[in-house]
């Protein structure tokens, strides 16, 4: 069977578990997920989940309560500043006023959640979690060299571990994913899958990418003999479209339509006619 590593998005953190069974557990998910898109049964697939949320929560607490609520953005404001910056860069992208003053953010996060929520229809209390989740993350990864470096060693441990000819990267997880191959030269992927990808988010991404892009483009890394990225056309995460506006060295970039609700879910994505397309061909 072709070896497959599957690189977690955001918030996949699970403190109460180990490392290892997180992996087992997130594995066989994965696998059913994307045995279903392709009409196989999962354990015709050799898939293993590649888990890089520990390093970006290390010596941090533990939020206590819910994160759907005003006073989780409120914290994110304060635990990580450049959360918000992040934020007003995606806000941009996705058509809304430039919402930062002198660098810093003009209006209250949980107030550009609501711009946000209101700007793409989208329910309110759930665009707040969504948003505490996802900068959180980004911005750990982004700006704390330790748990970068740490987090791309993982993803290139496995991808080396499973001599791996598919690799699928979610959302946040196709930026870590892209550092690591490209930090790793010698590791060589037949097809490099990128799904709901931020890599092109300008300023809050894409110009803080290692290594940096060259006269305003990114480059494919070198040991990538194809690389296929998808997003859902209502997904607010891989902005701004199409990723090959700024990553001219992808193959092919494909807009769908993946569902109509659960815009960046892996589940969702793995489970899609696009994604059994690419994949079916290098298995």
């Amino acid at each position: 069977m072709t070896p497959i590593v599957a690189v977690h998005g955001v918030g996949h953190h699970a403190p109460a578990h180990s490392p290892q069974d997180i992996v087992a557990a997130r594995s066989r998910r994965w696998s059913e997920d994307l045995a279903q898109g392709l009409g196989l049964a999962p354990e015709h697939l050799d898939l293993c989940y590649a888990y890089y949320a520990d390093h970006l929560h290390a010596s941090r607490p533990t939020a206590q309560g819910g994160t759907e609520d005003d006073a989780a953005l409120d914290r994110l404001e304060l635990d990580d500043p450049s959360a918000a910056t992040l934020a007003a860069d995606w806000a941009e992208a996705l058509g809304l006023p430039r919402a930062t003053a002198q660098g810093r953010l003009a209006v209250p996060l949980r107030h550009l959640a609501g711009m946000v929520a209101e700007h793409l229809s989208l329910d309110g209390r759930l665009t707040r979690a969504f948003i505490a989740t996802l900068f959180r993350d980004v911005a750990r990864y982004l700006g704390d060299p330790k748990a970068r470096a740490a987090a791309r060693e993982t993803v290139a441990e496995a991808i080396r571990a499973r001599r791996a000819r598919i690799v699928i990267a979610h959302s946040l997880g196709s930026v870590v994913t892209y550092e690591a191959l490209h930090a790793h030269p010698e590791l060589e992927v037949d097809l490099l899958l990128t799904l709901g990808s931020p890599l092109a988010l300008p300023h809050g991404v894409f110009h803080r990418l290692s290594p940096a892009p060259e006269d305003g483009t990114g480059r494919r890394p070198p040991g990538v003999r194809r690389w296929v990225n998808i997003s859902d056309h209502g997904d607010p995460v891989a902005v701004p479209r199409p990723l090959s506006r700024r990553f001219p060295d992808v193959d092919e970039d494909l807009t769908e339509s993946i569902s109509l609700f659960d815009f960046h879910t892996a589940a969702r994505y793995l489970r899609s006619a696009a994604v059994a397309t690419a994949v079916r061909a290098h298995l």
